[in-house]
């Protein structure tokens, strides 16, 4: 089995409601992703890639994490298509 390495971190991005947007993003890949996990915000696992996505406890942001089985054109589109779900800003320190 490969192991992850190609891997987006998107620190944090601020949105309107993060906790409605965690659950949009849910929704949209609970019915295709065979194992998710909710220890953390929300985790989902594929065959070749997965992601996590967490909220602040204290602040509208999120973080997302995405790895591929090194596949930099699969990290790419899935970075596109998950920012596009969450939406929002990044966030300033």
């Amino acid at each position: 089995m490969r192991s992850w390495y190609d891997i987006l971190v998107m620190d944090l991005v601020r949105v309107e409601d993060a906790k409605a947007t965690v659950a949009h993003v849910l929704a949209h890949y609970q019915a295709d992703a065979p194992l998710l996990d909710h220890t953390d915000g929300v985790s989902a696992e594929f065959a070749d890639w997965r992601f996590n996505l967490r909220s602040s406890n204290t602040e509208p942001l999120l973080r997302l994490n995405i790895e591929t089985r090194g596949d930099a054109v699969l990290l790419a589109r899935r970075t596109q298509e998950l920012t596009a779900l969450i939406g929002g800003s990044p966030a300033h320190h």
